[in-house]
């Protein structure tokens, strides 16, 4: 027997199971999905959850309403991960981990994957609007543990532009790149992709970048690899000028390859707030425009 609030908290669960049930065929299946997360108070408790996990935990569910959106229908959904999962119970040979760096703590692999190395997702900008510099600092630790999973290579990537909430937005790489050690990096790079990396501010590394370490100690000759055991390296090559070298004012006309022509609206060190003509407003690198 449960005692009256437990069972009154049961019940509403199980009607609330049949109520969203009897919506499976009128109600799109992503629209039941964001109904069934608001009202069981699933994202309520993860919103109103202050430790480092939940942000993380809120991203899982916004990635899960995507997921949802590539099938016709819950079931094909559900048929699909049931497929998933019978495959990966009956693999014995090596597969790919997927974790977040908390879950990953205390272990390690030959290989690692850190991808999303761009500012606003890693460091979150959340995390630094809610907590500021201990936020950061919480941030930077994760990114030391990331690194430092690798026994023998790590790959570290970020993307030019990332679409967010149906809309592509331009991105810079995370200030945890520029902060890697620059004697102990080699790179390469897409012309005008990225300005040129040195120690404090932020890298011309292409879309995917490459970090490695080796069981060598560090050794550096122009066309060779930088290794040295358990130490990230990220590979790349100088292409562009740097930030420092240029000089802008607000309004000022400017030209960027992808985006075209626009006027400078706000600065930023050598980060730039440009409305451009056709691409709208984007921040971008001082180094990727020329002056128009």
């Amino acid at each position: 027997e449960l005692k009256p609030k437990p069972r009154k908290s049961l019940t509403e669960l199980v009607q609330n199971f049949e109520r969203w049930r009897s919506l499976l065929d009128g109600l799109p299946h992503t629209e039941l999905a964001e109904t069934v997360l608001e009202e069981s108070g699933y994202t309520a408790m993860l919103q109103a959850d202050k430790s480092a996990e939940a942000p993380g935990r809120l991203e899982n569910l916004k990635e899960l309403i995507n997921a949802l959106q590539e099938f016709e229908n819950l079931a094909g959904f559900l048929e699909h991960v049931s497929l998933v999962m019978e495959n990966t119970e009956s693999r014995d040979a090596d597969m790919v981990n997927i974790m977040t760096l908390h879950a990953a703590k205390g272990l390690e692999f030959d290989t690692v994957f850190l991808p999303g190395w761009e500012e606003g997702v890693f460091p979150n900008q959340r995390a630094l609007d809610e907590t500021g510099v201990a936020g950061l600092e919480e941030e930077r630790r994760l990114a030391y543990v990331g690194l430092t999973r690798a026994r023998k290579r790590a790959f570290v990537s970020f993307a030019a532009n990332r679409r967010i909430y149906n809309q592509w937005q331009a991105s810079i790489p995370s200030r945890f790149v520029a902060e890697l050690p620059p004697e102990h990096l080699e790179q390469r790079s897409d012309a005008g992709l990225y300005g040129s990396y040195s120690a404090g501010h932020y890298g011309s590394l292409r879309e995917t970048a490459t970090a490695a370490s080796g069981d060598s100690d560090w050794g550096w000759t122009p066309g060779q690899r930088l290794q040295r055991k358990r130490s990230p390296l990220i590979e790349g090559e100088i292409t562009a000028r740097d930030a420092e070298d240029v000089d802008y004012e607000i309004g000022q006309r400017i030209f960027h390859q992808k985006f075209g022509y626009g006027a400078i609206a706000a600065i930023d060190g050598n980060k730039l707030d440009i409305e451009f003509e056709k691409a709208g407003r984007k921040k971008v690198l001082a180094s990727f425009v020329s002056a128009a």
